[in-house]
């Protein structure tokens, strides 16, 4: 069965589970509501359906490679991003004075995510080019502004981000890329990035490179680091893709999956770049992009989960395989049903709350409330953690329910894990979004995070009349949260990075629920967002109590092996 993007759900979760009224009811959001929304979604649901999903299958068996200097990409590939760039995507949500069409970012995240179920290798392209309009809008001159925001708002010119070196993964602050002042204004950047998703492209008129480096005065360490604008061609006097800069695509990494998304090693020999914001400032300003990233991350997870229940539950409805139910395919085998279902309930659960994630960030840019800030910031890594966790185990599950026909790469199943796996890593693991989450996020004393499970207590009251034993376990559930928190707030740091993971996987797990309840009352009556409600609550919610007592113990443990032990 090929890709149908959930056009409904999405309009079903924006019109009465996650807030989406609220947004279009701001004055910068006024026009944004009704038939925008549905006008949107329609056309963004074609595009993946119908240009977008034929391309699929089209980068993993002819991958991305380079040819004398030229990255060369899959077939169909040029053709699809020109689709994408043609109708507007890529600026969704970027500013009206430079081409965007200025429209909430929990419609972006909605297109984006269709797209990402529809073929994530070439998906990935705009989400690099939406992250780096960002950060342009935010912190670069208005000179720059004017001639790169245009370009890049149009499909014209693409972006990337070059953080990682080496020796400079996670710890940001070892690298050893230089920047060095040519006197008129531009800079010499020299060093070597990894891990440059679309460093290049075949159809790219011209590609726009955000580069972190050191000025000959950055102290060490982050604090000393600057961002820089390396064009991999200069624009000429009238904004033109002129001469080529002094950077080159080095290698493109073989990777386990997202063969049509072509991963370099960038090298730069005294490239001429433009600072973006203040010197020394270039994690404030990379910071701004790798932030809108972190949500897009999550929803590239989710949407290869809906693609990956969509394939699974058709394979399972074909399957004919022994003497079961009225149909005789494997559909109705309980433990296929229990697969199924709980590849649609976590898809369901980790969309809601990417969604309402992105409805804060919104209500935050329209009314300037710190509220919604906070909010938004809170949910941001469980967004990323979540929805790409939830990427790969319902990746994995869609495999199982194919059985051995999961394991021969003809099907397709395997290549929707082969391809979300890395999205648990890339822009901070999820491991690293843990400890934002039990650190940084916590540092209003949990008032925050303690805020929304007071919403969420108050909501289970209140569908306590209709779905009295759904609500009773959302509100246990919420409640313990509460006291998890209230005990993380107590630990140090040490304690606070033994169980940051758990503690955000049940702040998913209650979030989750709490959407699918709140799907179930906005449905008014027995239908599939109920029943689907019923199970996630029944059957999946009750892992909180098991994440809770690994939160509790704290550190407890986590030396009760030496290194050397480990090492035996």
């Amino acid at each position: 069965m090929p890709y149908k993007a959930p056009v409904d759900e999405f309009r079903f979760l924006l019109n009465h589970v996650v807030g989406y009224g609220d947004v279009s009811a701001t004055d910068r959001f006024a026009e944004a509501g009704g038939d925008m929304v549905d006008a949107i979604l329609t056309e963004a649901g074609r595009l993946s359906t119908e240009v977008l999903a034929p391309l699929q299958r089209e980068g993993d068996l002819h991958p991305a490679v380079l040819e004398n200097g030229v990255v060369r990409t899959s077939p169909g590939f040029a053709e699809g991003y020109k689709a994408i760039a043609e109708g507007g995507w890529i600026g969704i949500s970027a500013d009206p004075e430079h081409g965007g069409m200025g429209l909430p970012i929990a419609l972006m995240e909605s297109v984006n995510e269709m797209m990402n179920g529809a073929c994530l290798s070439l998906a990935l392209n705009p989400l690099l080019t939406q992250g780096q309009i960002e950060a342009l809008e935010h912190h670069a001159s208005d000179e720059l502004k004017a001639l790169y925001l245009p370009k890049l708002i149009s499909g014209e010119w693409q972006g990337t981000m070059n953080l990682t070196e080496p020796q400079a993964g996670t710890d940001v602050g070892a690298l050893r890329s230089k920047a060095e002042p040519n006197g008129d204004g531009t800079y010499a950047i020299s060093g070597q990035k990894i891990f440059i998703s679309w460093g290049d492209a075949d159809f790219a008129q011209n590609v726009c490179h955000l580069v972190l480096a050191r000025l000959p005065d950055g102290v060490d360490g982050t604090k000393g680091i600057s961002l820089f604008m390396v064009p991999r061609n200069l624009p000429d006097d009238n904004g033109n893709p002129g001469e080529r800069n002094s950077l080159r695509v080095v290698s493109l990494e073989h990777k386990m999956g997202l063969h049509g998304s072509p991963t370099a090693v960038m090298e730069y020999s005294g490239a001429k770049g433009w600072l973006v914001g203040r010197e020394h400032g270039g994690m404030a300003a990379m910071f701004t992009m790798m932030n809108n990233a972190r949500l897009g991350v999550g929803i590239q997870g989710i949407g290869v989960a809906e693609a990956a229940t969509q394939a699974a539950v058709a394979y399972a409805a074909e399957r004919k395989q022994g003497k079961v139910g009225g149909s005789g395919s494997i559909i109705e085998f309980p433990d296929v049903r229990r697969m199924l279902m709980t590849m649609k309930a976590e898809t369901q659960a980790a969309r809601a709350i990417a969604l309402a994630n992105a409805v804060a960030l919104d209500m935050a840019n329209a009314t300037g409330e710190a509220g919604w800030a906070a909010r938004a910031a809170l949910f941001t890594p469980i967004s990323k953690a979540y929805g790409t966790d939830v990427g790969c185990e319902v990746a994995e599950l869609g495999v199982q329910v194919h059985g051995g026909m999961g394991f021969i790469e003809e099907t397709g199943a395997a290549q929707f894990y082969r391809d979300v796996r890395v999205t648990t890593i890339y822009e901070g693991t999820n491991g690293i979004q843990a400890l934002d989450l039990v650190g940084r996020k916590l540092m209003d004393g949990g008032e925050a995070a303690l805020t929304v499970i007071s919403e969420v207590e108050d909501a289970a009251e209140a569908a306590r009349g209709q779905f009295p034993k759904l609500a009773d376990a959302v509100w246990n559930a919420a409640e313990v949260q509460r006291e998890l928190t209230e005990a993380v707030l107590e630990m140090d740091m040490a304690a606070r990075g033994a169980v940051a993971v758990p503690y955000l996987r049940a702040f998913a797990r209650v979030l989750g629920a709490h959407y699918h309840l709140a799907s179930a009352m906005a449905e008014g009556s027995e239908g599939p967002r109920s029943g689907l409600a019923r199970f996630y609550i029944a059957r999946l919610l009750p892992q909180h109590a098991g994440l809770a007592a690994e939160v509790r113990m704290g550190s407890d443990g986590m030396d009760a092996l030496s290194n050397e032990e480990l090492a035996g």
